[in-house]
């Protein structure tokens, strides 16, 4: 038992097991644990699948959980790359799985689409300690099974929230650490009374200075559930969102000196007041409100048939603010003023822009089980409305204007409706046949200053097959083809006319599986067409720039594994080597369009590593040393010296103790992590553009690149305490 206890309380990397036994129960078995599992098991992957994936259970993100968002918890997953604009890990985070950023990587929440329907990103600062109420997580890298939402092009993350329990519990979490990061959550549940209904919650606030400058989060969540079990039926009603205010840091530090000599530097906020002194504006800050409601409804018919039916309806609101410098007065509406017989265009401006949005929508999914044959059909239908519109609150320059007067409104509609069908067969217990078949539907209405009239329609077919190989017991192989195509997101539009992208990803793995040792080795070759690549630049609100890149190509190989080489000591590592081409990619470069051949595709490192080794002292009483390597990478397409991020090692300490009482409390667990132990300066993501120059010389032109960067926090601690009954 201490050996199966061992191999499963690291990172996740093979938790599997955990899933994979409720998911592979047999099949006239009816269990709760089962029920809930149904609700997202139409997107999941299995051990029959021929894909890559990962998983990562409620006690393993237990482990590390004291305030930090979901993606850090997720950093020593394969092929993961993490990075957070305070620096900490509170507050925005980022996420990228074999070099795709997060709006190529699809996110589900109980088998509902979580990714921002316009954006394709996935704000995690919204859902504030949303980790302290997941009963697990599964990180399908690559195409992965047909899901609902956003195309994966890097990866799918699906999200299971807590099941229900049969018997009553409560929990009270505190954490705290450094830059005055602190995390206080309230969990509780009823246990199934009358046998039938179960009540549970959460109330959580986060709080943090950030490490960097003025970098402040102000984050509080809510998570409430009701659940009606009878028999084969399960309806879960859930409520759930947040409130975050945070500081503004998305900006990054493009002053090399400062980087060096002064890398908490925020240039947020930052203008000249009448004396000539640099101020900050107090009010920079992030505001938004999301709230989520979902109902299920799970049925077992029989021992062959169950179903799954879901509404849902999201709802968000919130804006930034913003002391923007030197304003044109007529981008905002404004007349020009006149001082001193002087006509003044331009203004110092305080404004606001905000966003109004509704998503909702259903999912169903239906699971036939019988003999060798695995078969599920389902699909979704979701519809997306957004207002965006800006106000003006202060302008320096003597001109009319009211307060909050309006200086834009715009209006985007988005519907997304798809049906897959997918298929295990299994041929004389020996080989597997996979197949899986996908129609998309996407219709997206928009006209703004970002966009320019957008009126789109895209149907999509995405097929994929596999075969998988039962070599013994505890080994297989498998080899799968994928394809999927993805509708470009709202700021693509700026750039122009994007196109669809389109990915042809091919996987071939083994798989190694015993009581000691478990080992995962995956291939996979990724040929994209018309690549939505990051350019390195950032839009004026911190967000991404895309564009269209051609031909391209992800081609690596992924290995990670779990070794209980005693007792007491387990070792648990990962590396992901790779080739990331952009094929005779094409620039504007000293105002030639110049073919620059194959190019490193942006912040797409070839190296990225991890390693846990985990020493038990007792059963109760864990020592982890995580270490983290990425290679370096390219900010640009262009393979500019200027563009490039230094690779970077970094190390952890995790100490795990639960203490089990018999009075007052079931046990009471501390955790204590200690971050960057070495103290490196690193960087993990930034920007960069380039400007055409011709003012010095305006027969010649000239390219001049720029780059901003986000430092990561030094040697730092969060501890915590838990208190469970």
């Amino acid at each position: 038992m201490k050996t199966n206890f061992l191999l499963f309380t690291l990172t996740g990397t093979l938790l599997s097991a955990n899933v994979n036994a409720q998911t592979e129960q047999p099949k006239d078995s009816v269990s709760y644990e089962t029920l809930d599992e149904v609700l997202i098991q139409a997107v999941r992957a299995n051990k029959k699948t021929p894909m890559a994936f990962s998983n990562l259970s409620k006690e393993e993100i237990a482990k590390k959980n004291l305030g930090q968002d979901i993606p850090v918890l997720m950093n020593f997953m394969p092929s993961v790359v993490t990075t957070t604009d305070a620096g900490n890990g509170v507050g925005y985070t980022g996420i990228r799985v074999r070099g795709s950023d997060a709006t190529q990587v699809n996110v589900t929440l109980n088998g509902i689409p979580y990714n921002d329907s316009e954006s394709h990103g996935s704000f995690w600062v919204n859902m504030p300690d949303f980790a302290s109420s997941l009963e697990n997580l599964q990180l399908q890298r690559g195409v992965g099974t047909s899901t609902n939402g956003s195309g994966a092009f890097g990866a799918s993350l699906n999200l299971l929230t807590d099941a229900f329990s049969e018997k009553s519990s409560g929990e009270i979490s505190n954490s705290f650490g450094s830059y005055n990061t602190r995390k206080h959550t309230v969990k509780f549940s009823t246990g199934l009374m009358n046998n039938a209904f179960e009540i549970s919650g959460r109330l959580s606030n986060i709080n943090s200075d950030g490490y960097i400058d003025r970098a402040k989060s102000d984050l509080k969540s809510y998570f409430l559930q009701g659940a009606f079990i009878d028999g084969k039926t399960l309806i879960k009603a859930l409520a759930f969102g947040g409130t975050q205010k945070t500081y503004q840091a998305w900006n990054g530090l493009e002053d090399k000196d400062k980087l060096e000599n002064d890398r908490t530097y925020n240039t947020s906020g930052e203008y000249i007041d009448a004396q000539g002194n640099i101020r900050f504006y107090d009010n920079e800050n992030d505001n938004y409100d999301q709230n989520h409601y979902q109902l299920h409804w799970n049925q077992r018919w029989n021992t062959h048939w169950n179903t799954n039916f879901a509404l849902h309806l999201t709802t968000g609101i919130g804006y930034y603010e913003n002391y923007k410098v030197n304003q044109n007065l007529a981008d905002y509406g404004l007349e020009n003023a006149f001082v001193d017989n002087k006509e003044v265009s331009k203004s110092d401006i305080i404004r606001q822009k905000f966003l109004k949005n509704n998503f909702y929508g259903f999912t169903f999914s239906s699971n036939y089980r019988k003999g060798n044959l695995d078969f599920i059909f389902g699909g979704a239908a979701n519809k997306y409305e957004g207002d965006h519109y800006g106000k003006i609150l202060w302008v320096d320059a003597p001109v009319k204007y009211s307060y909050e007067q309006q200086y834009y409104f715009d209006q985007a509609t988005k519907t997304d409706a798809n049906i897959f069908a997918k298929a295990t067969y299994t041929l004389k217990d020996k080989w597997i046949l996979f197949g899986d078949l996908q129609l998309r539907n996407v219709h997206y209405k928009a006209n703004g200053e970002e966009t320019g009239f957008v009126d789109d329609t895209f149907n999509f077919f995405n097929p994929k097959a596999g075969l998988t190989y039962l070599i013994n017991e505890s080994q297989q192989t498998y080899f799968s083809f994928a394809r999927a195509n993805r509708e470009p997101n709202r700021t693509d539009y700026k750039s122009g006319a994007p196109k669809p992208e389109r990915l042809n990803d091919f996987e071939l793995g083994w798989k190694l599986s015993n009581e000691k040792l478990q080992v995962n080795i995956n291939g996979y070759y990724m040929r994209y067409k018309n690549q939505l690549v990051l350019t390195g630049a950032l839009n004026d609100v911190g967000a991404p720039m895309r564009e269209n890149s051609g031909d391209s190509y992800r081609l690596g190989i992924e290995i990670d594994g779990s070794w209980a080489i005693t007792n007491k000591f387990i070792w648990a590592p990962s590396i992901t080597l790779s080739s990331n081409k952009n094929i005779d990619f094409k620039a504007h470069i000293d105002g030639e369009v110049q073919n620059l051949g194959n190019t490193n595709i942006a912040f797409s490192p070839n190296l990225v590593a991890s390693n846990a080794f985990t020493y038990l002292v007792k059963e109760d009483f864990s020592i982890s040393l995580l270490t983290k390597f990425v290679g370096e990478q390219y900010m640009g397409n262009t393979d500019s010296d200027y563009s490039k991020l230094d690779s970077y090692f970094t190390n952890d300490l995790v100490f795990n103790y639960s203490l089990k009482t018999k009075k007052w409390f079931s046990s009471i667990d501390f955790n204590l992590m200690v971050n960057n132990i070495f103290n490196v300066k690193y960087i993990s993501n930034g920007y960069y553009y380039t400007y055409d120059d011709n003012w010095s010389n305006p027969n010649t032109t000239k390219t001049i690149e720029g780059a901003g960067y986000y430092p990561q926090a030094m040697f730092n601690i969060l501890g915590g305490i838990s208190l469970k009954f």
